[in-house]
């Protein structure tokens, strides 16, 4: 199996510079990305259990693998939803599936956002970890916009090692997230 390129360039040239920038000798104390987490809520899938398949079907497609159904865990009387009715999908990705996604995602589908000015260099969750959304999944080149009958964004989470958001930033940055200046 192929070695993805942003894995690659992580263990050739990103990791060097990790430890330039954080004065670190321990190759195994640097910051890595640990997995990657795509995630939709459904919120019509109560009344129309096709955009829930659809919306499955196509994040099966951009992560490679089986998307699982997520279901409610309590009841809310307000969104009329019941414990355990389905409401969206998820995908986690780890190894060279999760490298090949973040590729994609870097090289090809943030540029197609429209009006795109950069990613916010504040979504850090306080231990590094990234998340952003996107408002619809056409942005991915694997997506037939022919075939998609209700446009449904997605949120997506990228889980790493650092210890800290400014560690998290260095990784990132260094991987080539297009962080908004």
């Amino acid at each position: 199996m192929a070695i993805p390129t942003l894995l690659k360039q992580y263990r050739e040239e990103i990791v060097p510079a990790l430890k330039e920038q954080l004065g670190r000798t321990n190759v195994h104390s640097l910051p890595q990305i640990e997995k990657v987490v795509i995630s939709m809520g459904i919120g019509a899938a109560n009344q129309d259990r096709k955009r829930l398949t659809e919306a499955a079907d196509h994040m099966t497609l951009l992560a490679g693998q089986k998307s699982q159904i997520t279901r409610a865990r309590q009841s809310v009387a307000g969104f009329k939803l019941r414990e355990g009715q389905e409401i969206g999908c998820r995908v986690t990705l780890r190894g060279n599936r999760m490298y090949e996604f973040l590729e994609r995602l870097i090289s090809l589908a943030l540029p197609r956002v429209r009006d795109f000015r950069g990613i916010n260099p504040k979504a850090f969750d306080g231990r590094g970890n990234y998340s952003l959304g996107l408002n619809e999944s056409l942005v991915f080149l694997e997506i037939d916009p022919d075939s998609v009958k209700n446009t449904q964004g997605m949120n997506i989470t990228i889980v790493t090692t650092a210890s800290n958001n400014e560690e998290g930033f260095l990784l990132l940055k260094e991987l080539g997230m297009p962080f908004r200046k």
